[in-house]
């Protein structure tokens, strides 16, 4: 069985009503120097935006996080349940250590994070969780 893995447009939040919703009225889970914001987006499939201030680092860095949790959301997108617009705010410092994210952490990220999100997303929802069609 053939998994389109791409991260193509249709799986990123771009609008600013679409992060204003899912901070306003998403659910929030801090996980370490990310905070992954969900709410549900009716679609078959998930979508990521991205929150990476200029705080994090000079743009070399941040485009480096920006690169890795794009990554670690494709690939683990197939494991993970559909139906959310994900945000993840990175909340690195540029005076902290050196911290410097992993692939390893940011799929772990996604795999810890989005299935507990999901579960009390739903849970607290009429809506039935919608089935992937991707898989």
């Amino acid at each position: 069985m053939s998994h389109d893995c791409r991260f193509r447009s249709q799986h990123r939040v771009k609008r600013g009503d679409d992060f204003r919703r899912a901070y306003d009225h998403g659910l929030r889970r801090d996980a370490g120097v990310f905070v992954v914001h969900a709410v549900a987006n009716g679609l078959p499939f998930n979508r990521l935006g991205l929150s990476v201030s200029r705080r994090c680092g000079p743009a070399v860095r941040r485009n480096r996080i920006k690169r890795l949790l794009r990554e670690g959301f494709r690939l683990t997108r197939a494991q993970l349940p559909a139906g959310m617009d994900l945000v993840v705010v990175c909340r690195l410092r540029a005076d902290a250590p050196r911290d410097r994210p992993s692939l390893g952490e940011a799929t772990q990220l996604f795999q810890e994070s989005v299935p507990s999100l999901a579960r009390r997303l739903w849970a607290g929802s009429d809506t039935p969780a919608p089935i992937d069609s991707e898989s």
